[in-house]
C-alpha cells in the first residue's frame, strides 16, 4: 500500500505457550500464555497502550518546557465473558512527578495522548472506553473519560 508506514514483527514459538516477538534489530520480548517466564498476551496489548501513550505524554510536556521527572502508569483491563476474551474497557492511573508541571496541561498532554497520537489506543475497537485518572506531584484527580475526537 503506498503512503503507510509499515511495522514488522516476528514471533518465534519456544514451546508451550511461550512466544518470543522482535522487529527486526531490537531486542526480544517473551509472550507467555502462563505468565510464567513472560506477560500474557492481554498483558503485553495492555503494556502496549501504556508505552505508548508514555511516549506522547512525555513529548508533550517536554515541549512545554516542563520535562517529567518520572512517570508510572498502573493499567488494568476488564474483559468480556465470552470467547474470545476481548478487553471491555481499560483504566489508566498515571503518577507523573516533575517541577512546575501544571495539572491543566498534564491532564491535556493524558488527553492528547490517548484520543489522538496513540496509534495502539487507536487500533483497538471503538467501543473499548478507556478511563484515566492523574496523581501529579503526589496529588491525586478524579478519573476522567477518554474523549473521541
Amino acid at each position: 500500500m503506498s503512503g503507510t508506514i509499515p511495522a514488522a514483527a516476528k514471533i518465534v514459538w519456544a514451546g508451550e505457550h511461550r512466544f518470543d516477538a522482535s522487529a527486526p534489530g531490537s531486542a526480544t520480548i517473551r509472550i507467555d500464555a502462563s505468565g510464567k517466564t513472560g506477560t500474557s498476551p492481554v498483558t503485553t496489548l495492555l503494556a502496549a497502550i501504556g508505552g505508548c501513550v508514555s511516549v506522547d505524554v512525555v513529548d508533550i510536556l517536554a515541549k512545554r518546557k516542563t520535562p517529567v521527572e518520572s512517570l508510572e502508569i498502573d493499567l488494568q483491563a476488564n474483559r468480556v465473558d465470552g470467547t474470545p476474551k476481548r478487553l471491555a474497557s481499560a483504566t489508566l492511573n498515571f503518577d507523573i512527578k516533575g517541577v512546575g508541571i501544571e495539572r491543566v496541561h498534564a491532564e491535556r498532554a493524558i488527553d492528547l495522548a490517548i484520543n489522538k497520537y496513540c496509534s495502539v489506543r487507536d487500533s483497538l475497537r471503538e467501543d473499548i472506553p478507556v478511563v484515566w485518572t492523574l496523581t501529579l506531584n503526589g496529588e491525586r484527580s478524579e478519573p476522567a473519560s477518554a474523549k473521541i475526537y
